[in-house]
């Protein structure tokens, strides 16, 4: 009884192993093996993953042979990445050039490799269209500081940033991509009257600077595109209620590399400033000359730096100007210390108020995705 029984189970052991795919191999010029899976390759880089070594990049001209039994679509240099169906199948390396199998071969020389993908990954990022919630990154930063003495107050800053990009691979050119940041500062300061009056009184301080923009880029091909944008202001310590700024224009990505990215833009827009009494509102039209630069420092450090210049083409005293630089300092998983530096300059606040608006901000960030 026991050995009729088992019978049947020792018989679909071997069934059972032969449907389990065979890994991807490596074979390097130097005869050794890497066993695991192919992930894509760019350019002559093959991203490589393995359960020994985890994840390498790989040279190919430091591989004499590659099997891989996943499906991949290949796009050459020069090649328009279309939104248009592509065939897949297993591809293998060997005398310098990818081949594609399938119901159509295709073998391309390493030299004219673009991209190698997985055909999963491509109709994803090529043919999909994602919905407006998906592909969301960012990061949020708060910071808090409280004062308990004669004088007592608060001050709080929060900041939010979001970044869109689609594709949302990097080694993609860009379609699309969407970018919102809001960052508040609320602070308020109380100073009792010295010496004590009756009844007590005390002198009140309060600081409110908010900053909110979005913006949503069009690419026309890897570097130059459209943008639509608004933003919005308000400086109690400049007097300013209100900006809003409305308009599109187009930009440019003057350096791309996996270390920095130096973008320029301009625009022209409607702008609107509305004061506080007595001072009236301003309405201009007028443009932004922009530029954002983005570098990666040693030890996962990020460096952002942004600057915007925007005159008034009907009011030339109404112009103004931001800044802002600031240090991504990682600590612990997706949390991080930031140092930041935000300046204003308004031209033409209301009487009694200064131009200039100048914050260092320290705080601590968490990095969403």
């Amino acid at each position: 009884m026991c050995l009729l029984a088992g019978a049947p189970l020792l018989t679909t052991i071997p069934a059972r192993a032969q449907t389990n795919p065979s890994p991807d191999e490596i074979i390097f010029t130097n005869g050794d093996h890497l066993t695991g899976k192919l992930e894509r390759e760019v350019g002559d880089s093959i991203v490589f993953k393995s359960d020994s070594v985890g994840e390498v990049t790989v040279s190919a001209s430091k591989v004499k042979e590659l099997h891989s039994n996943g499906q991949f679509v290949v796009l050459q240099k020069g090649e328009t990445v279309t939104r248009t169906q592509r065939t897949s199948g297993p591809v293998s390396y060997a005398n310098n050039a990818i081949t594609v199998s399938g119901a159509k071969a295709e073998t391309v020389p390493v030299k004219d490799i673009s991209y190698v993908m997985d055909g999963a990954t491509y109709n994803k990022e090529v043919l999909a269209n994602p919905s407006p919630l998906q592909g969301w990154n960012g990061a949020v930063t708060g910071g808090v500081t409280l004062l308990r003495a004669t004088d007592y107050g608060e001050n709080f800053t929060l900041g939010l940033g979001l970044i869109r990009a689609i594709p949302t691979v990097p080694f993609l050119p860009s379609r699309t991509r969407s970018t919102i940041n809001v960052l508040e500062t609320y602070g308020k300061l109380t100073s009792p009257a010295i010496p004590p009056t009756t009844p007590p009184s005390a002198a009140v301080t309060k600081t409110s600077i908010f900053h909110a923009d979005a913006e949503h880029d069009k690419y026309f091909n890897s570097r130059l595109y459209g943008l639509v944008g608004t933003s919005f202001d308000h400086n109690y310590a400049q007097g300013l209620d209100l900006q809003q700024i409305y308009g599109g224009g187009v930009g440019y990505t003057v350096i791309q590399s996996p270390l920095q990215q130096l973008d320029v833009k301009v625009d022209v827009h409607y702008e609107r400033q509305k004061f506080f009494p007595p001072t009236p509102s301003d309405n201009l039209i007028g443009s932004t000359f922009g530029e954002a630069y983005h570098r990666n420092l040693p030890h996962k450090i990020v460096f952002n730096e942004n600057g915007s210049f925007i005159p008034s083409w009907n009011h030339s005293s109404a112009y103004s100007a931001i800044v802002a630089a600031g240090l991504s300092l990682p600590t612990y998983k997706r949390l991080s210390v930031s140092l930041n530096m935000l300046d204003n300059y308004l031209n033409n606040p209301p009487p009694f108020y200064n131009k200039n608006s100048f914050q260092f901000i320290t705080g601590i960030t968490y990095t969403l995705k």
